[in-house]
């Protein structure tokens, strides 16, 4: 069996050498001092054999020193830092998956050599943390991350109870959550929330974790969502521990953590289960509702609504936000609602069927409130309640839904508007009339719309889609050094 050594074993057993070496002694004289073999030592001083603590008592006498200052962590000297530094990162997964033999850093390799192999293995590790993610590796992320929550129920006990004492604390009763309870959060966990107007383009906020600030966008629409909601993600990489992101899937996995704490403190669930358990109860159950109670975006209470409906109402459901091109942006189901799907499992960018609520909603002028449908599809029929809305990408639809079942709790369930889907089969709305493409097909040509978001690559960096170089310009700005505070 390989020993892998540990940073600790490592640092004494160099700390060891230099003593050794400083005091002229030789491995053979060293050991007959403290009784054991020349071989046995030298695996002690390359750190592959952790010395026992009476080994270390003796080595430690033999040497003049004591047994505290033969353990210290720090290693004696620049080189021996190298020396720990090249072998930590022979040992990394990445390293290892080359089948490059490692290299043993003795007396004869000259520090200059040393200096640049463990320059050239840090470089190399960065360019891994910033390594573009294909397609196929964000899609597979994605769908994983999304079928885990599906089978949660979009449920995360540890985020909720979290945020319900985190907002309990810091003088939370009801209604909307305030701006004030939400900078009281931040004060609590030592952070000042500041307002800039030069936040990096590339960013929706920015931690200084050096001086305690998250700065924010400008105050420009009082009572607002987004704020409180920015500065409740912002907190949440600290409260949660979250470390820098080590691959693409936990990246998102750190951004839909930070977006579900912050969506259960805007409605914590004692207070969002009550106000929902009362209408159920009235048989009044409707998205609008949620969203005016707690001050929030439609798409926040439709998404925290799934994140509750069936662990504490019993009732499973549906929610997807569509382009005008009938794409999906967002969706979860844990309804049996046939989601189109790509061969890797995928959603995002799949194009719902036309008799769907939710893409009939994207010929309503009316975006004031919500309309409702009945579908028919191969799994059975679903009721939906949809929202239209315009944002700077374009129109989009959202629609929360159930099985058909379910509908009876729902405010709209009366609705005689019903529909009927057949897809995936072509012929329901994809496959164009017959009479139309005899006439047109050979008398046409037309000029595609190209869809920009194809030729984008994913982003790259630490943070992916962050611009370093600005964000640090950022912060040097408004660093108390240069800001007088």
């Amino acid at each position: 069996m390989r020993f892998v050594a540990s940073d600790e074993t490592l640092a004494v057993g160099r700390r060891v050498r230099h003593l050794r070496t400083a005091r002229g002694l030789t491995l053979d004289a060293l050991g007959r001092r403290v009784g054991v073999t020349s071989s046995m030592l030298s695996l002690v001083e390359n750190g592959r054999r952790e010395p026992r603590l009476a080994l270390l008592r003796d080595l430690a006498a033999a040497l003049g020193v004591t047994v505290n200052e033969l353990i210290d962590p720090e290693p004696p000297t620049r080189r021996a830092a190298l020396e720990i530094e090249l072998d930590k990162a022979q040992r990394t997964s990445s390293f290892q998956r080359l089948g490059l033999p490692a290299l043993r850093p003795g007396r004869t390799l000259p520090t200059p050599v040393l200096e640049q192999l463990v320059g050239l293995h840090a470089e190399l590790a960065r360019r891994e943390r910033e390594a573009i993610a294909t397609p196929e590796e964000a899609r597979r992320a994605n769908t994983a991350l999304r079928v885990d929550r599906q089978s949660r129920d979009n449920h995360f006990p540890v985020l909720e109870d979290l945020a319900e004492e985190m907002v309990r604390d810091a003088g939370y009763t009801s209604g909307p959550l305030t701006h004030r309870t939400v900078w009281r959060m931040a004060e609590r966990l030592g952070f000042e929330i500041r307002h800039v107007d030069d936040l990096p383009r590339s960013t929706r906020t920015v931690t200084d974790l050096a001086n305690g600030r998250i700065y924010l966008p400008p105050a420009s629409t009082p009572g607002g969502h987004g704020l409180r909601s920015l500065a409740l993600q912002a907190m949440a990489h600290r409260v949660l521990g979250h470390g820098l992101p080590a691959s693409y899937e936990a990246f998102l996995r750190q951004r839909m953590e930070i977006t579900y704490f912050a969506s259960s403190c805007l409605m914590p669930q004692s207070a969002a289960v009550d106000f929902l358990a009362q209408r159920k109860r009235a048989k009044e159950l409707a998205i609008e509702d949620f969203r005016d109670a707690f001050g929030v975006t439609h798409e926040a209470a439709a998404q925290r609504f799934t994140s509750l409906a069936t662990h504490h109402l019993d009732i499973r459901v549906h929610f997807l936000r569509i382009h005008e091109d009938g794409s999906i942006y967002r969706g979860y189901a844990n309804d049996g609602l046939p989601l189109p799907q790509d061969v890797t499992g995928a959603i995002e960018g799949q194009v719902v069927c036309r008799r769907w609520g939710v893409r009939e909603a994207l010929d309503r002028r009316d975006h004031a409130t919500e309309s409702y449908q009945y579908t028919d599809t191969p799994a059975g029929t679903f009721w939906c309640s949809t929202q239209p809305g315009v944002a700077p990408t374009g129109r989009f639809a959202l629609a929360v839904g159930v099985p058909f079942s379910s509908a009876t709790w729902f405010r709209g369930r009366e609705t005689q508007v019903r529909r009927r889907s057949t897809c995936p089969d072509e012929a329901c709305c994809r496959r164009p009339d017959e009479g139309a493409a005899a006439r047109w097909e050979d008398r046409s040509w037309p000029s595609a719309r190209i869809h920009q978001h194809v030729f984008s690559p994913l982003p790259t960096g630490v943070f992916p889609g962050v611009d370093s170089a600005e964000m640090y310009a950022f912060l040097d700005r408004h660093a108390p050094s240069s800001d007088g505070a």
